[in-house]
């Protein structure tokens, strides 16, 4: 299995506009950081964790060819703006983009891309809207186990693939889906910045979430210009945790 982390910035990416801290005017490639996504390859399948505002530039700059579906943690804008841009591969596949997500995630979909289901009008982008909740479920063979947890009073999903796990926008990670994460050889986790933070884990409590889990690597995503520069991050983490970058392949 190979895992791109197509985007590792927060909300707002990095730079943030019209920020003229240090990290958003003097960082290097890479400070500048595209909304979370994750581009998972296994075997001949390619899905994508969370299509949000830069999608479009994620699928181009990463050269994505083909697309087998979209799975997504939760329907937060910075997760779900990209959805659009799935009209090409509805073009090129001549079938619905299959979405995975929960019920409730589904009907903000609906909501947000209400003209995609209304009416046939030529080019719109076209959803195969799958069900998912704490069940493992399929696609094309691969088993995915979603794992809930907590985004401020959201419930949210990560996800488990074999030894690889992924989980963005939580700030407290339930006792039973601390179980589910246990035996991972890597953890792709949030850590936003070094102050606590109402939804998100900060630096410190993602650190001790990694050293309970104790996950043979584990990368920092989600990460704000609050964090300050990626280079004085990697040097102060502990042996065996990574600060994640835009681009940053895992093979598991």
């Amino acid at each position: 299995m190979k895992v791109t982390l197509i985007g590792t910035g927060t909300s707002q990416g990095v730079p943030v506009p019209a920020c003229e801290c240090d990290v958003c005017t003097k960082g290097d490639k890479k400070d500048n950081r595209l909304r979370t996504s994750a581009l998972v390859e296994v075997d001949d399948n390619v899905f994508c964790i969370d299509a949000g505002p830069d999608f479009r530039y994620q699928m181009l700059r990463n050269n994505v060819k083909k697309l087998d579906a979209i799975i997504v943690t939760h329907s937060h804008r910075d997760h779900i703006a990209g959805l659009d841009d799935v009209r090409s591969f509805n073009y090129v596949s001549r079938k619905p983009m299959p979405i995975y997500t929960t019920e409730f995630d589904q009907l903000e979909i609906k909501r947000e891309f209400s003209y995609a289901f209304k009416n046939n009008y030529p080019g719109l982008p076209k959803y195969d809207l799958i069900t998912i909740d704490d069940k493992v479920f399929e696609i094309n063979g691969t088993q995915i186990l979603p794992v809930k947890v907590m985004h401020f009073n959201n419930q949210v999903l990560g996800f488990r693939i074999n030894d690889f796990a992924y989980v963005t926008d939580t700030n407290f990670i339930p006792p039973l889906s601390m179980e589910l994460l246990k035996g991972c050889d890597v953890l792709v986790l949030n850590a936003l910045r070094r102050e606590k933070h109402p939804t998100h884990f900060n630096l410190e409590e993602a650190l001790k979430v990694i050293d309970h889990l104790k996950p043979k690597k584990a990368y920092l995503t989600h990460i704000s210009h609050l964090m300050g520069f990626h280079n004085d991050l990697q040097n102060e983490l502990p042996k065996g945790v990574f600060a994640a970058y835009d681009g940053l392949v895992i093979n598991s």
